[in-house]
């Protein structure tokens, strides 16, 4: 994992019914620490956002969560993290937590999941960046949402190459060898020969 130095994981502030999907977020967290790549993420210590920052952090990897300051008032922020920034709204969590990361993953989560991911996808869209998203589709959970962005395309609301503004992988080592294979985008090359 050459250039991404800093990885964005979206996920859900509840665990969901199946154990699956805890598995695969402890599985995510140990192998971005072996690759000495810091999680970005929304700050909670609970739910799949809790456990992906234990398992980074138990594995000597570093974490820093994002997170609004009425959200800490309710006591849900994870205080044991590498850095925690505290943001005045909703808006500014999602800004800071793409302003940090080379690179998104998209875990199972609820609606402020699928807020933070449509946001990135769109930002995407406009070419307001350039960053790899990808989907973890852990045992199909994303496949409704796969078949929605497939409905707007047919129905004529998005172009066809919407499906290429995201990966999906279907295991953590798979989203490992994707970020892996990702091609530097026409600045970091630029960059990197200054």
């Amino acid at each position: 994992m050459k250039q991404i130095r800093s990885l964005c994981v979206l996920c859900g502030s509840r665990e969901g019914t199946d154990p699956v999907y805890r598995e695969a977020a402890i599985r995510l967290g140990r192998l971005i620490a072996e690759q000495n790549v810091r999680l970005v993420y929304g700050g909670g210590s609970i739910g799949l956002m809790g456990i992906i920052a234990d398992a980074v952090l138990s594995a000597g990897g570093e974490v820093v969560g994002v997170i609004p300051d009425f959200l800490i008032r309710y006591e849900i922020g994870h205080h044991d993290l590498t850095d925690l920034v505290i943001t005045g709204s909703m808006h500014d969590r999602k800004r800071r937590m793409f302003e940090m990361a080379d690179a998104f993953v998209v875990l199972p989560g609820g609606l402020g999941t699928l807020d933070e991911t449509f946001e990135l996808i769109t930002w995407r869209q406009l070419r307001l960046h350039d960053s790899p998203i990808i989907v973890l589709d852990v045992e199909g959970y994303w496949a409704p949402l796969l078949k929605l962005i497939d409905a707007t395309i047919a129905a004529g609301f998005a172009d066809p190459a919407t499906t290429e503004l995201f990966m999906v992988a279907r295991t953590p080592e798979e989203v490992l060898q994707t970020l892996a294979g990702v091609v530097p985008t026409k600045e970091e090359v630029l960059t990197s020969h200054l």
